[in-house]
């Protein structure tokens, strides 16, 4: 097979339908950009994923005066009661487990809750007593949490506990869901670039009939025909794909590390050098796909 031909026929092939072969860029720049997305966001969900769980703590709310459960019946916690839970977490039994815990009165949840809604009315119709006192109990395996919430479930002076990951959980899926919807998204936009290039190649086909007709006569083989239009169909989408991959970089160096760093700093964000694992990808996916349409679309017309 002779290169310089095949390499020729490719180039009057995308000279002849350039607005085409544009727009199989643009849709497939588009659809693969959302894959990268979509990819982006499953890797933030994982690394949010492990920041904030080594960081789950379980909370073990004893009551309040104004709280009217069967454990508290309108009753502050005693001494006695806030000793119990104390005990319990220092004992043997619990020991293991525990990597830390530490006592927040109503004083000090007072001052947090200050702390955390400056500025906000309700801060003036609150009283520290109105806040339950807690402990935080930080676990050496925070997915062993059943421990904590079994043992104090229940007990007199104990208004309930609430283990973080419950409501992480709750976020992270949301965020997953998100990016589920981003790949389904890209997956349509996907089938419309196929779609686009199949008809692309269709095009530059009839076209070029005559050409084709006269390699015919001449004995020249189905691959040889079909090579120039599947490269056609392939450099587009790389192009495209090639630009994604950018975008998707892009995306985290400027937003993600250029904004959301500085502005919401309060959980761990994907890197600049995390984000290099797309573009390949991108890329690959583009020119498999792209390859299939191509082959599909030429051969069919040959067929014809």
């Amino acid at each position: 097979m002779r290169v310089s031909l095949v390499l020729g026929e490719v180039w009057n092939g995308l000279r002849r339908n350039m607005s085409v072969v544009i727009s199989v860029i643009l849709v497939t720049f588009v659809s693969l950009t959302f894959v990268g997305t979509a990819i982006l966001m499953q890797l933030q969900v994982q690394q949010m994923k492990t920041y904030w769980y080594d960081r789950a703590q379980v909370a073990i709310y004893l009551c309040t005066k104004y709280d009217q459960s069967a454990t508290c019946s309108g009753a502050d916690a005693s001494e006695e009661q806030v000793a119990a839970v104390k005990q319990a977490l220092e004992s043997d039994t619990l020991k293991p487990y525990i990597a830390d815990s530490f006592y927040v009165d109503h004083e000090q949840a007072y001052t947090e809750f200050k702390k955390q809604f400056k500025g906000n009315p309700i801060v003036d119709i609150t009283k520290p007593d109105q806040l339950n006192q807690t402990y935080w109990v930080k676990l050496k395996d925070p997915s062993r949490s059943a421990i904590i919430q079994e043992t104090f479930s229940g007990i007199p002076g104990v208004q309930s506990v609430s283990d973080q990951r419950s409501l992480l959980d709750r976020i992270f899926l949301i965020l997953g869901v998100a990016s589920y919807t981003a790949i389904a998204i890209a997956g349509l936009m996907l089938i419309a670039a196929m779609l686009l290039i199949s008809t692309t190649i269709r095009l530059s086909a009839f076209s070029r009939r005559r050409e084709i007709g006269i390699m015919r006569l001449v004995g020249a083989s189905n691959r040889f025909i079909q090579t120039p239009f599947v490269l056609e169909g392939v450099i587009s989408a790389v192009v495209g794909a090639v630009l994604a991959g950018i975008a998707s970089v892009a995306i985290v160096k400027f937003f993600v590390e250029g904004f959301l760093v500085t502005n919401v700093p309060f959980t761990s964000y994907i890197t600049v050098q995390q984000s290099l694992v797309v573009p390949p990808i991108l890329l690959a996916l583009g020119v498999v796909l792209s390859a299939i349409a191509a082959k599909i679309a030429i051969t069919r017309y040959l067929r014809v």
